[in-house]
This record gives structure tokens, sequence and C-alpha cells, in this order.
């Protein structure tokens, strides 16, 4: 059975297309079928076979390269033909972003089934343009059932890769060399970064390091600025810098220490990232892009919120003491912790990139 996956845009389309090929490769084992993977799109994918084709962004503002783009789209078009006529695959799996478009429309050209994912409470325009041409169309938030077909889609969850799950607070003392022995308060940009998120951080540092240990992501482009602007602050205010753990991005199985030993997470609304929080069960404060596409990390925010697992502060309605406060507010109220974690589970839903794996096989089949 030949399967081909395809993403590409950001981080959390690629991590939940890997969460995926996880899956898929897990059955192959359990029962013994023979699955051959490949992966086209315009990212590097760590897990399988995969071909590189350049894709241009369908953006809705200006900018110079929508002049661009539109060549490189058609030039991706040629290699995905190439791709898809030679290995000529029984499904496509489409994740969503502006990397799966090319394929998705090749796939159908040639009358190939395809399943595509929509994360987001609002779909993405990839996935608004593609659902007419997919079979089966799986969405995580149940707010984004409207935008679909009642007879293609169903409610899988968000795809969440293997380790993020598994680890324990034991594997993250020594994997991320915490002293463990104050609650942790982890910052996560996403794999883009935040910059707000790594400018609240650096403003509110000196008093989160008088009672908790902090992780902090900040992302591959911002981590040499937040690093100086640290070392800064640990010279001025003579911080204790055995408190504060710095990371330009995460591994997989750092991703799932950090989650694990975090008493509460400070984050992004990307559908990714409430997923994963979700299911671990995790409080947390969640700041939304105020300019993300179609507004779907506000709607996936007040989605999420609305089960009183997380709070919701958007960035024109809040300063970093409050943030600070807030904080201190849920960690200090052991009542009030333990609630937002059972509510945050109560609004997961586990197993999705399985799910999602068996509908690709019935589809192939």
């Amino acid at each position: 059975m030949r399967i081909l996956l395809t993403s590409g845009g950001t981080g959390g389309h690629i991590y939940a297309t890997v969460a995926v090929a996880q899956a898929l490769k897990k059955i192959s084992e359990e029962r013994k079928l023979f699955f051959e993977l490949i992966f086209v799109g315009p990212d590097d994918f760590p897990e399988i076979k995969n071909k590189k084709i350049l894709a241009g962004k369908l953006r809705r503002y200006f900018s110079f390269k929508n002049f661009i783009d539109p060549f490189k789209m058609l030039i991706g078009f040629w290699q995905t033909f190439w791709h898809i006529f030679w290995f000529m695959p029984d499904t496509i799996f489409g994740k969503g972003g502006y990397g799966s478009f090319p394929v998705i429309v090749v796939g159908w050209l040639l009358r190939i089934p395809i399943i595509i994912h929509e994360s987001d409470s609002t779909p993405g325009l990839t996935n608004k343009i593609c659902a007419p041409l997919a079979k089966r169309i799986a969405f995580s938030f149940p707010g984004a059932e409207k935008y679909f077909s009642a007879k293609k889609r169903f409610l899988s969850g968000h795809p969440i890769r293997e380790k993020i799950l598994s680890a324990t607070k034991q594997d993250a003392i020594l994997t991320l060399k915490l002293i463990g022995k104050r609650p942790v308060v982890f910052f996560v940009g996403g794999s883009q970064g935040a910059k707000k998120i790594n400018d609240l951080l650096l403003e509110i540092l000196p008093g989160l390091l008088k009672t908790y240990e902090v992780l902090h992501q900040t992302g591959k482009n911002n981590f040499e600025e937040v690093k100086r602007e640290a070392d800064v602050l640990f010279l001025a205010q003579k911080l204790d810098r055995r408190y504060f753990h710095l990371f330009a991005d995460l591994s997989e199985t750092e991703m799932g220490c950090a989650y694990a030993v975090s008493d509460i997470i400070i984050a992004r609304a990307g559908a990714g990232t409430i997923s994963e929080i979700a299911t671990l069960g995790k409080p947390s404060i969640v700041i939304p892009l105020p300019l993300s596409a179609q507004d779907h990390q506000v709607k996936n925010a007040y989605e999420f919120a609305e089960q009183k697992g997380t709070i919701v502060l958007e960035e024109a309605n809040f300063t970093p003491h409050f943030v600070l406060q807030e904080i201190a507010n849920i960690l200090e109220d052991k009542k009030k912790l333990a609630l937002m974690g059972a509510n945050a589970k109560e609004f997961a839903r586990s197993g999705a990139a399985k799910i999602i794996a068996e509908e690709i096989i019935r589809l192939a089949s």
C-alpha cells in the first residue's frame, strides 16, 4: 500500500503530519502490513523518505513575494506531478498549509483518493479550497464542522507526536537539567517563536525567579536577542540563573519533557499547542496571535476557554505585571490548578493520529 503525506507552512503542520506517519508505522508493525510512505512538500520531513518541491504562498495581503510565488507554484505543480506519477500512491493525506496545495490538486487530477485534516476552529485557505477535492475531512475543533460537508467530515482531534505524550517529570529533570524544587512555568512561542511572549517573559523574569523555575522556548530567530537581554538582567539584578532555562527550539523528546514537568504553560493559541496542553491536562494561559489568518488563534483560544481549562489574554488587554499576578493566583490555588488541568483534559480528543491513520488505510484499500 502506497501512502503519500503532504503539508507545509509552519512547524505545526509538519509536527501533526509526523504524528500521523508515526501512527501508520505503528499499525504497520502491529498488523504486519507493508506501507510505502513518502512525504512531498516544501519542508524537510524527519520520519520518512521525502521529496521537496517549490511552493508559493496564497497571501491575502500585499507583498512583493506575491509577484514571485506564482512562478514557484507553477514549478511546484510540475515537480509534484513528476513525483506523484512515479510513486502513484493509493491515497494522499494533506495536513494543510500552502505546501500541500499543489499535491492535493495534482492528486485530485490523477483521481487519487484524498483525505485532509483541519487543525483550527476556522479552516485555513488551503483546506477551504481543497475540501471539495477530498473524499474525507478530519477536523480538530468542533467549531470547524460547519465548514465541511456532513458526508465527508469526521471529528478526529489533533494528531500529536508520540514522545510528547510519554515523558515523565523525572525524565524532564534529567533531560533539561532542572533543579526540580520549585513550581515550573513554561513559556512557549511555537516553531516560529513569539516576540510578544519573549518580551513579556523578560519583563516579569525577576518576579518569576523569586518563586518559580522557568523554561522559555524562544524560536530560533529570536534566541540570540533574548539571551543578550536576559544576560543583562541577570547581571544588573543578580538573579539566580540556575532556575532559568532558555531554548531556541525543543526536540520532540525535549518538548515532551517540558510539558511533563510544567505546572502552568503560557503560549500562543495554535491548534497544535492547545491540543498538546489539553491532552496532557495542563493549566495554561494562552495569548492568541491577533493577526493570525481568519483570526483563527483567537477563535481557537475562546473555544478552548469554554471548557475552563485555560485563561485567554489578548495582547491589547493586559500588562506584564497582570500576567505575573495571574500566574501566581493560579499556582498558589491548588484547587484551581487541579480543576483547570482536569477541565483541559476534558477538552482533549485522544488518539487522533491513530484515528486518521485508520481512515487513510481504509481509503487506500
